[in-house]
């Protein structure tokens, strides 16, 4: 069912996907962990051993390969942690910038940067097509905790300017996307979204993995796990 949805919208919420005892699990691993944090949560989170581990899991793989095809793999993980101390507001955009192991110049990549050490360069439409992003929720999200807001079937435009999608942001309608621990909700990187401030005491955790079709692009760049 959700998988009609997830096509024709760019986004579908997949309730109790993972237990009661697998969030509570993960919560106490990311909490002894080492992490390196930000205002906003950590980074490059897959190279955490527990991370990378719920990033295999067989619930959260079939998700991705009910979308990607069977050669399904996580590339990134990002661990967002909105709170009433840490809280922040993301305007309207979509997710263009892919890791990559190596820079070589490609009709439709760039521009090309480097954080944390690893090489990102923005990409065309037909490579961020062969990627999804699964949300993993570790607390319940609510219309008050700052939830993650979509524009429905702007996946479909291709790569937007900042002005096109201001634009889009007057005239469709938004979605709230409010799921509760253990739910995940599933996203294409060029639909266009962000989230407000919350209004909550509440934290509101978020696991957000993005999954590949291949280790290549069609232009032959080599995909970078982070």
């Amino acid at each position: 069912m959700w998988q009609r949805s997830f096509e024709e919208h760019g986004f579908a919420i997949i309730p109790n996907v993972l237990g009661g005892e697998d969030i509570s699990r993960l919560s106490r691993d990311l909490a002894e962990a080492q992490l390196r944090r930000s205002r906003a949560g950590v980074r490059h989170a897959l190279r955490n051993p527990a991370v990378a581990r719920v990033a295999q899991d067989s619930r959260l793989l079939r998700i991705a390969r009910g979308v990607l095809g069977s050669e399904a793999f996580p590339f990134r993980a990002t661990l967002f942690d909105k709170s009433h101390n840490s809280n922040w507001l993301v305007v309207w955009h979509q997710d263009t910038a892919l890791p990559l192991r190596n820079k070589r110049e490609a009709q439709g990549w760039g521009p090309w940067s480097v954080k944390d050490g690893v090489i990102y360069a923005h990409a065309p439409a037909d490579a961020l097509s062969q990627v999804v992003a699964l949300r993993v929720h570790l607390d319940d999200s609510t219309e008050q905790n700052g939830p993650l807001r979509v524009l429905p079937a702007t996946h479909t435009l291709g790569v937007l300017t900042d002005d096109e999608i201001h634009q889009l942001s007057t005239q469709v309608p938004a979605v709230d996307c409010v799921v509760q621990r253990g739910g995940v909700v599933a996203i294409r990187p060029l639909i266009v979204h962000g989230s407000s401030k919350s209004q909550s005491e509440h934290s509101r955790r978020v696991l957000h993995i993005e999954y590949a079709a291949s280790e290549f692009t069609a232009d032959g760049l080599h995909v970078a796990v982070t």
